[in-house]
């Protein structure tokens, strides 16, 4: 299973965030494979090593797909947590107080951000249940 932190506003609008996987079924050559999730872009960004982003939410929903890199994310109560290469970011807190993050390692940040507006066959199990 993937490791997936799940991030969204809560009823207090601030970002929330809960640790999970996102849960796929066996297929074809022992692979394992999740349902088609429909996207509407996807583009790649890297920030230099030693970055950062002050208070913000995601103007979308979105993936956030890490493929260099180890940051540290913090929400405005004063939670955090670290994403690393080969974890994906939920990224549906796109109102309230937001969230912050920083580059902890010399790596520069390559992500991929993947759009989309239903996600319907996403099948995110958080760790907790």
């Amino acid at each position: 299973m993937i490791r997936c932190i799940r991030m969204w506003t809560g009823s207090d609008g601030n970002s929330l965030f809960e640790e999970g996987t996102l849960e796929m079924k066996e297929g074809e050559r022992g692979d394992f494979i999740g349902l088609p999730i429909e996207v509407n872009k996807l583009y790649f960004r890297e920030t230099t090593s030693g970055g950062s982003f002050d208070w913000h939410q995601d103007p979308t929903p979105r993936f956030v797909i890490t493929l260099s890199g180890t940051l540290e994310f913090e929400t405005f109560t004063g939670e955090k947590f670290v994403i690393k290469p080969g974890d994906i970011l939920l990224a549906q807190d796109n109102s309230g107080t937001g969230h912050k993050w920083r580059l902890l390692d010399d790596a520069p940040w390559i992500r991929a951000y993947v759009d989309y507006d239903d996600a319907k066959n996403l099948t995110f199990k958080a760790n907790n249940l």
